[in-house]
């Protein structure tokens, strides 16, 4: 996945407000099954949000979740993660463009 723009991800953020989150990272940290949980919830949703428990560094962990699934962190608040990754098939969220 390419790098962002600013206002791409802020955008992304803004699509995620009303979202719950569903994924949640416990005090294992990023697991194997945790990987799996992201991998199948980014393919059904593109824009996600991970509610990490109280990690020592939320921005290397966000990072980590990023990573480990080939999404781009768009953003962490407070202990939330929102993740993006376009379907690979079929895009369902169109990213805005600037000239």
């Amino acid at each position: 996945m390419t790098e962002l723009k600013g206002f791409q991800r802020k955008f992304l953020r803004a699509s995620a407000h009303a979202l719950k989150p569903v994924v949640q990272v416990g005090q294992s940290g990023v697991t194997d099954a945790v990987a799996e949980q992201l991998e199948a919830q980014l393919l059904a949703h593109e824009l996600i949000k991970v509610r990490m428990r109280e990690p020592e560094d939320k921005k290397a962990m966000a990072e980590a979740l990023a990573a480990r699934t080939g999404a781009v962190l768009c953003g962490v608040v407070g202990h939330t993660a929102i993740l993006y990754r376009p379907h690979p098939e079929e895009p369902v969220i169109v990213i805005p463009t600037k000239a």
